[in-house]
């Protein structure tokens, strides 16, 4: 991905709260090469909700820097966790890191999704 200029704060570095779109996009993108829609498992009364972040901040993109958003994913319990690592490109160094645990919630009740388990299956690490 490429930062685009409205990403960037005063100070010429990607505004904070831009990492997490960057986070949430990848995870959509696994998601889709999972096999799954939010949409559909949403129509099937399955939504999979953030439960906790936490975020470290390393080194600051600039406008125009390309990234590499990166993803590791364990289960812990009924969570998943999504190990998010951002790098520009240009020079590897990290730039984000960000551990992000997700629940599912199954007709409005917190519960495991057969569904979500067997796409996660040959990712789990």
């Amino acid at each position: 991905m490429q930062v685009r200029d409205y990403e960037c704060d005063i100070e010429g570095i990607v505004n904070n709260a831009n990492y997490l779109h960057y986070c949430e996009h990848t995870r959509h993108l696994f998601l889709q090469q999972c096999g799954l829609s939010f949409a559909e498992m949403h129509q099937k009364g399955v939504d999979a909700v953030v439960a906790r972040m936490n975020l470290q901040y390393k080194t600051p993109l600039r406008p125009d820097d390309e990234f590499l958003s990166r993803l590791a994913l364990t289960k812990e319990g009924i969570k998943y966790v999504f190990h998010h690592d951002i790098f520009r490109a240009s020079d590897s160094q990290l730039c984000f890191r960000g551990k992000v645990e997700l629940v599912c919630l199954v007709n409005g009740r917190l519960a495991v999704s057969d569904d979500y388990d067997r796409a996660f299956a040959p990712y789990l690490t």
